[in-house]
């Protein structure tokens, strides 16, 4: 069984768990790692049950404690190189992973992790580099896409192969183009290496998902530009403009910011 809990979604901080019986890999570490202790305690979990970190990109909220927990527990890192060297250069990330726990990804080539089989793609955004994770474990897969622009043909390969998604829904479009961001901001927020909107998410899923999805989370939403409730609204009508009934064809959810969600049994 393959469970998964979101630890915060959203510029204060992203961090995933994936977990099953034996095994566990963090997605990002972008809480800070107190808190991140106190949230595996409160589960009744412990922190020893991970034993991988694969990051998506070098931007600090995503990365910001990356560092102290490899050190402290010993942890593999698993980036792109040129993810590591983004990490190496944020002065956000106070402590630097260790060389030997460094770990080398390549959008596109599989590899084993424990109980996991892991295969990164490219994700475009304004960071350094950017990859989604396509992981797969007991019996199921789970695929996360954050901070993204746009979705590219090879990313809509991994949305049609889902069960489990993870996608960006960072910003309603009327909210951004009213709210108190400079113009140059909202430019790049909606650029091809920005951000998703609602609507655009929604797209996305709605032409490439496949039959065997069952349960969508919507992550990465701005605190000024959205809100759960729009974001979830946006999707799910735009599923049903498609004849896709949230509730019935699949799960629909949304990642709080920087509240923990429970524990998601994954099918």
């Amino acid at each position: 069984m393959l469970k998964f809990i979101s630890f915060g979604s959203g510029s204060s901080g992203n961090c995933y768990f994936l977990y099953t019986e034996t095994d566990g890999l963090l997605i990002d570490v972008g809480v800070g790692i107190r808190a991140l202790k106190k949230h595996f305690k409160n589960y009744g979990l412990s922190i020893t049950q991970v034993h991988h970190v694969l990051v998506t990109h070098d931007h600090a909220d995503h990365i910001k404690s990356v560092g102290s927990i490899s050190n402290e527990f010993h942890l593999p890192v698993y980036a792109t190189s040129i993810v590591h060297e983004g990490i190496d250069r944020n002065y956000c990330v106070q402590r630097k992973v260790s060389d030997e726990l460094r770990c080398f990804v390549e959008p596109g080539t599989s590899f084993q992790l424990g109980d996991f089989v892991v295969t990164p793609f490219s994700v475009p955004h304004d960071s350094s580099d950017n990859v989604g994770y396509f992981v797969e474990a007991g019996g199921t897969n789970f695929c996360v896409i954050t901070d993204a622009g746009c979705v590219t043909d090879d990313m809509a390969g991994y949305i049609q192969r889902a069960r489990n998604l993870v996608i960006e829904a960072n910003h309603d479009r009327e909210m951004l183009a009213g709210g108190p961001y400079p113009q140059h901001l909202k430019v790049r927020i909606q650029s091809k290496t920005g951000h998703l909107s609602n609507t655009e998410c929604a797209e996305n899923i709605a032409r490439n998902m496949s039959e065997q999805l069952r349960h969508v989370w919507l992550c990465h939403l701005s605190e000024e530009n959205n809100h759960p409730e729009l974001a979830r609204k946006t999707v799910d009508a735009v599923l049903r403009s498609y004849g896709i009934v949230s509730g019935k064809d699949l799960e629909l959810d949304v990642l709080k910011r920087t509240v923990p969600t429970g524990v998601f049994e994954l099918g």
